[in-house]
């Protein structure tokens, strides 16, 4: 790895990072809260520190795959340290904490360690929501499309950081690939703004609510979530708009340009068959049961079914209160995620199909050792290097996951918080079971069960990989 080079572009988001505090520095103006010194010290730390690192002398060749894990297995870890800083300096957070919470912010995750949102002051809330607008699509892929210094060597970092197997190119630059994504993201982001206006929401809430909901992160400005307005109308927005943002973007994107593929992509057949199929069998199972009535039942299953689903997190009932198989259906969603190249976490719709067929052709070879079969989705053979590493991927997960509890229970933990809080922080969901459920926070977790959580967030985040290749010594070598 080219330290230097990897250390001159983190100094770069870095100042991205201090630039974009300002937008919580205008809600702390507007509202005459004190953390308008907060927010302009941040800005003036976190720009700084950039601006140092970015004059770092460096080579301006094309930056290698290894460089770009740099940027981004790192980047992520430094970028959250000084987006603690708000959190900090206002004194709502001890720095582990405030650290944990912009890790969960910037990973979308939106596991609080906070336990009174309701008094948090507004620029507080809204920065807590932008780490997760932000992170959601990609702080990288975010650079790559407004830095123009990014441009060289855009690849290897968008490949890096980008959820999913793989990335379909939209246009032969990646830096105009990173503009189209993001561009139906800031569509996406004004029509659930509008629509929540409309649906009686303020204008602070609707931008916060919306920025956590495209980003799949759950990061509410009250204490009860989404449960907090009561309204169906409020309630179907968000769904709908967790429902898009667990979708592939490119998807999206035929869509707008008048060409729709949904129904003819099978990882999108896969998603809406199991999001369907669950609220189905959650909807007769909580009614009588929790609800007293069908429509109830409807409404609480469909949304905690796609919240779950798409790794978003916000709550509009106690799930953890629910009959047992509808807890075990929302802890196997955890795993299962979003689509690739979505903002969602998870292992991701594509690799559980891909994972089901191969399990599916190794049963068959047993009958029939002779056969040569490939792998298909839909029309598209898939190669045997691209299933090695799925099948290497979801060995780290679970690895990461088995490990992770044990550390979690040999703190006196019960197994199902240390089992659902692993699950939620690796699959970047939030909220879990037990200890961790929708009614409780992080905060009470010890200070190093924090730290492995933490670690979880990260590595779900950017798909295990992107994390562990810190572990091999070549990497450090220069």
């Amino acid at each position: 790895m080219r330290s230097r080079s990897v250390l001159k572009i983190i100094g770069r988001l870095l100042m991205m990072i201090g630039v974009s505090m300002i937008f919580p520095l205008l809600w702390a103006i507007y509202y005459g809260e004190n953390e308008v010194f907060v927010f302009i010290a941040s800005i003036v730390i976190t720009f700084l520190a950039g601006l140092g690192l970015s004059e770092i002398r460096s080579n301006d060749e094309e930056l290698r795959l290894i460089d770009g894990l740099g940027v981004v297995s790192l980047g992520w870890a430094i970028i959250s340290a000084f987006g603690a800083l708000p959190y900090y300096l206002s004194g709502t957070l001890n720095y582990l904490d405030a650290y944990f919470e912009t890790m969960s912010g910037f990973t979308t995750t939106g596991a609080t360690v906070i336990n009174n949102i309701d008094i948090l002051p507004n620029s507080i809330l809204f920065w807590r929501a932008m780490t997760q607008w932000l992170g959601g699509m990609g702080i990288i892929v975010l650079a790559v499309a407004i830095l123009p210094a990014l441009s060289i060597g855009g690849m290897q970092l968008f490949g890096a950081e980008s959820p999913g197997p793989k990335i379909d190119k939209l246009r032969p630059k990646i830096r105009e690939t990173a503009k189209i994504l993001y561009g139906v993201y800031l569509i996406f982001t004004g029509a659930q703004i509008i629509l929540l206006l409309i649906g009686g929401m303020s204008l602070f809430d609707s931008f916060s609510h919306t920025f956590c909901t495209l980003a799949t992160g759950g990061f509410s400005t009250r204490n009860d979530s989404i449960a907090y307005y009561n309204s169906p109308f409020i309630e179907g927005v968000i769904t709908f708009f967790m429902f898009l943002a667990g979708t592939n973007f490119i998807l999206h994107y035929s869509a707008l340009r008048g060409k729709i593929n949904y129904f003819k992509n099978k990882e999108f057949l896969f998603y809406i068959t199991i999001i369907l199929s669950t609220i189905l069998v959650m909807t007769f199972t909580l009614n009588n049961s929790i609800y007293s009535s069908l429509s109830d039942s409807f409404r609480y299953s469909s949304f905690q079914t796609v919240s779950i689903m798409t790794t978003t997190g916000f709550t509009t009932s106690n799930f953890d209160a629910y009959p047992a198989l509808s807890r075990i259906i929302l802890l196997v969603l955890m795993f299962i995620g979003g689509c690739a190249c979505s903002t969602g976490g998870g292992i991701k719709n594509i690799r559980i199909i891909l994972i089901l067929k191969y399990f599916y052709r190794e049963i068959y070879k047993f009958l029939h050792p002779n056969a040569i079969l490939s792998i298909r989705v839909g029309e598209d053979t898939i190669p045997e290097d691209v299933i090695k590493g799925v099948m290497a991927f979801f060995i780290g997960y679970i690895t990461i996951f088995v490990i992770s509890i044990i550390i979690v229970s040999s703190y006196g933990i019960d197994l199902i918080t240390a089992i659902s809080s692993v699950a939620a922080t690796l699959g970047n969901i939030g909220p879990g079971l037990g200890l961790v459920g929708p009614m409780y926070t992080y905060a009470l977790l010890p200070d190093f069960i924090k730290v492995v959580l933490m670690f979880c967030m990260w590595a779900g985040r950017l798909e295990i990989f992107t994390v562990m290749v810190l572990l091999v010594p070549d990497f450090w070598r220069e």
